[in-house]
């Protein structure tokens, strides 16, 4: 048996299968954008830990950083005693993400604890407890973030879930534009929101809309610029706060530190994880002053929350980022997944309904003759299979699961970028042999 197919079967005999596999990989080390595997073998990352590793595997200066300051504090608890590292940070959030004039910031662990804290304090600030969120939207597991997120199968047996929480369809265009042009779909979806407002819950109940600029999960749909406009100003008139996940689209995902400066907008408050720690578990919840100094003392926080060595990752992280240019990398690993998989497309027009994303955030979908109502799920997972025994490590996203998306490292080298984008091109093209046959 190889030590994959051990680590594996150990992890099937103590581990609940509730925590899903999503690719066969097993992992004993990792550098810049490769893994090495239980046997030995090198990995393509086309995945970054979910969007987590925006600046690869193991980048030294953040070794050096977590190292440095593990000799020194490791933990005190940020409510028992105040440390630099959480201060540091928090001002260097600020200072790449102000809100307005004023900015303060709360670091967690988790982007689905971002999210749980963001609902909190918007209702405190509010005085209102309705929240609004989308179809296709992933908040997180936790019972606020999965009450919020949309994939059903994320939340199988696991109500009754947080009440006060409604959903509107997400602005995919590409599904449900019904021959309009973007802006006279925009038109229509912002005037389904107002309506909404009416038919569905009154806005003087409603303490937040939350909505990811790009869906992660859900497949990398990208909110037109419009629409995410228009409800910035359809929340300004009612008093809601527009809350906007950046969790996987941040920290140069998209070309820029956040997805929502290609809209001209500010939120109210963000919610933020993954790529910020290298790795170690951070977040951030990143907001107006006034509304963030609501929440009554005692009712944010944790134990772990900030910790300093995931501070110190966080801060060097983000100064890695910054010295390699990592947003204007973003644009051009982006630049060669798109004309890679828009060359697919025009090749297999039935097959790849859509390619889309901003950035690095660059996805294509998997349709049945070319119809955008009829995800093809099971060549999507042939394809994944397919990569996976050619060493390239990529998932699905999609409420269908029928949409590749790419997550590899910004730092990722050319000639391993291409290596693996190749490999999907051929590994679509050997399916669609098969099929023709």
């Amino acid at each position: 048996m190889k030590r994959s197919e051990e680590f594996l079967e150990r992890r099937n005999k103590v581990v609940p299968r509730g925590i899903g596999t999503f690719n066969p990989a097993t992992a004993i080390s990792a550098s810049n954008a490769t893994i090495i595997n239980a046997d030995g073998e090198e990995l393509i990352d086309f995945v970054g830990g979910i969007g987590v590793l925006n600046a690869g595997h193991c980048p030294e200066s953040v070794i050096e950083a977590i190292c440095q300051q593990a000799r020194t504090l490791m933990h005190t608890c940020f409510h028992i005693a105040t440390y630099e590292p959480y201060l540091e940070l928090c001002e260097k959030l600020a200072a790449l993400f102000p809100h307005g004039d004023n900015t303060k910031v709360m670091l967690t662990n988790t982007g689905a604890e971002s999210v749980e804290n963001a609902i909190k304090i918007a209702r405190q600030a509010t005085g209102r407890s309705a929240v609004i969120a989308f179809t296709g939207a992933f908040h997180g597991r936790s019972m606020m973030a999965m009450t919020l997120t949309s994939k059903v199968a994320y939340k199988v047996g696991c109500g009754p879930y947080a009440p006060e929480v409604y959903r509107m369809p997400y602005p995919n265009f590409y599904k449900n534009n019904q021959g309009l042009e973007e802006d006279a779909f925009v038109e229509r979806e912002l005037y389904r929101f107002r309506k909404a407002l009416h038919q569905m819950i009154d806005p003087s109940q409603v303490a937040a809309v939350i909505i990811e600029p790009i869906q992660g999960e859900g497949g990398f749909v990208v909110c037109p610029k419009g629409y995410l406009q228009g409800l910035r100003e359809i929340c300004n008139e009612f008093g809601i706060l527009l809350i906007i996940d950046e969790v996987q689209s941040g920290f140069c995902r998209t070309g820029k530190w956040a997805a929502y400066e290609h809209y001209d907008v500010t939120p109210d408050i963000s919610t933020w994880a993954k790529s910020m720690g290298s790795g170690m578990p951070i977040g951030a919840v990143i907001g107006k002053a006034e509304l963030m100094d609501a929440a009554l003392p005692g009712t944010i926080g944790g134990t772990y929350l900030g910790n300093p060595v995931c501070c110190a990752a966080a801060l060097a992280t983000i100064k890695f980022m910054e010295e390699n240019n990592l947003n204007q990398r973003g644009v051009e690993v982006g630049e060669k997944c798109l004309q890679t998989f828009t060359k697919m497309q025009e090749k297999y027009p039935d097959t790849i309904g859509d390619v889309r994303g901003i950035g690095a955030m660059i996805a294509f979908e998997l349709v049945h003759e070319g119809d955008s109502t009829r995800p093809n799920s099971e060549l999507c997972a042939k394809l994944l299979a397919n990569c996976a025994k050619r060493n390239l490590i990529i998932i699905s996203a999609g409420t269908y699961k029928n949409v590749i998306r790419i997550l590899s490292p910004l730092t990722i080298p050319d000639e391993l970028l291409e290596k693996g984008l190749s490999i999907i091109e051929e590994e679509l093209e050997k399916l669609m042999v098969t099929s023709a046959v």
